[in-house]
């Protein structure tokens, strides 16, 4: 037997059922981005290993990048995230841009994880960004764009909702409890591993970094109060707007949401689905204000989100609200009667084509029922054949595979009359 060569380790393979998923997403994320006035924009596959180095943690350059020499012995990766690309470009036309910036991408990257469900080491990534702008209603914004795509996929706020908070806050409540600046990265860690962690573990962990006993029940209180916002004016104005905005019933705020400590300075959120027993992260974000200090361009303020598509693909699929997959683009078959009417055949094709219709002419003769099996398989809805009798009065006989019903037309009327077949679909 013949062996055949697999696919690269976690790389992903889109037959048409997958492309269909993928390029379902990439719609939905591209009317919530243009929906706000988002504008659409990429960086390169192929980025520096200097850039990350600059830009990134020592764990995503050193461990989950695909790092490789190339012929003139420079150090590149395919790249592993969207940010740094989005820094430097920036920062190379500072001054040039108009501000507020409103960028959205929707691109593939590449991270060397262990491949597992729900985590692959090639995924397209949705990023949205505005530039330019520091206030809680640009932050509210941003979530109002997720909770749009939310929305627009059928996730209802019982299956999916986005959880808030504040690293300003937080630092805050941190410096009330006692908790020195140096201890902030691990207790904020601590608190990211809670819910993976029995109750005992954790306390216990908690202590063995460095809290005191007091210290851990005053931050067990802190992370109880779900009323905590209402004391932060950051908070109370991020509310307001995301009620102006229509979408107050996906957010809600939870002061365990502690991502990136040493990357956000202010809000901080993360959409999560509830429709399982375990939650699952969708995308996430926050204010960032230090992007271009890295890369070498001027203090720039932002606020952003990214989002997989592999998590949000399954949680979809899990819920059943993913669209019917369609095999064909074409609704529309023409066959082919015989080789005397084939090139007639694909005359006709060719003519409801420039009448704005997707056809598809069947590839060579064949008999009738067996072009009728391909295109009810395919999906079709209708079907035309144009056989000597046809031809010799100049009509084309429609069958719509949906009724069963079938109609001999003049040829010139065929178009006219497919458009009100497929508008009762």
């Amino acid at each position: 037997m013949k062996t055949i060569i697999p696919a690269v380790k976690g790389t992903r393979e889109f037959y048409p059922e997958q492309m269909a998923v993928r390029n379902y997403l990439a719609e939905k994320a591209r009317q919530a981005a243009h929906a706000f006035g988002y504008q659409e924009w990429d960086g390169p596959f192929l980025e520096t290993i200097d850039l990350y180095a600059a830009k990134s943690g020592e764990e995503l350059v050193k461990e989950q990048s695909f790092v490789f020499q190339d012929r003139g012995g420079d150090l590149v990766t395919l790249r592993p995230e969207l940010t740094p690309s989005l820094a430097r470009m920036i920062a190379a036309r500072q001054n040039e841009l108009v501000y507020p910036l409103r960028w959205w991408s929707f691109g593939p990257f590449w991270r060397y994880e262990r491949p597992q469900k729900g985590r692959s080491r090639e995924f397209f990534q949705w990023n949205v960004d505005m530039l330019g702008v520091n206030s809680p209603e640009a932050d509210a914004e941003l979530i109002a764009v997720a909770a749009t795509f939310m929305k627009s996929v059928g996730l209802t706020p019982g299956l999916a909702r986005i959880f808030v908070n504040n690293r300003r806050l937080m630092d805050a409540r941190f410096e009330a409890l006692g908790i020195p600046p140096e201890m902030r990265l691990a207790v904020s860690n601590l608190v990211d591993r809670r819910n993976k962690m029995t109750p005992e573990n954790w306390e216990a962990y908690a202590l063995e970094q460095g809290l005191s006993r007091q210290q851990l029940d005053g931050l067990k209180s802190l992370l109880a109060d779900k009323d905590l916002w209402q004391t932060w004016d950051e908070l109370v104005r991020l509310f307001a707007a995301l009620e102006a905005l229509g979408v107050r019933e996906y957010v809600e705020f939870d002061p365990n949401i502690v991502r990136g400590l040493l990357y956000y300075t202010g809000t901080v959120f993360e959409a999560f689905d509830l429709s399982g027993g375990v939650r699952r992260a969708i995308l996430g974000g926050g204010r960032y204000d230090n992007l271009l200090a890295d890369v070498g361009g001027d203090p720039l303020a932002g606020v952003g989100f990214a989002m997989g598509d592999v998590v949000i693909g399954i949680v979809l699929e899990e819920n059943g609200l993913l669209p019917p997959f369609v095999p064909t683009p074409a609704p529309v078959m023409v066959t082919v009667f015989d080789e005397t009417h084939w090139l007639d055949s694909l005359r006709l094709a060719a003519q409801l084509r420039q009448a704005g219709l997707n056809v598809t002419c069947y590839p060579e003769p064949a008999k009738l029922p067996r072009q009728f099996k391909f295109a009810d398989k395919m999906g079709m809805r209708v079907v035309l054949v144009c056989g000597p009798d046809e031809a010799a009065a100049g009509q084309v006989t429609i069958k719509d595979l949906q009724s069963g019903t079938q109609n001999q037309v003049p040829r010139p009327e065929a178009a006219r009359l497919i458009r009100e077949i497929l508008e009762r679909a």
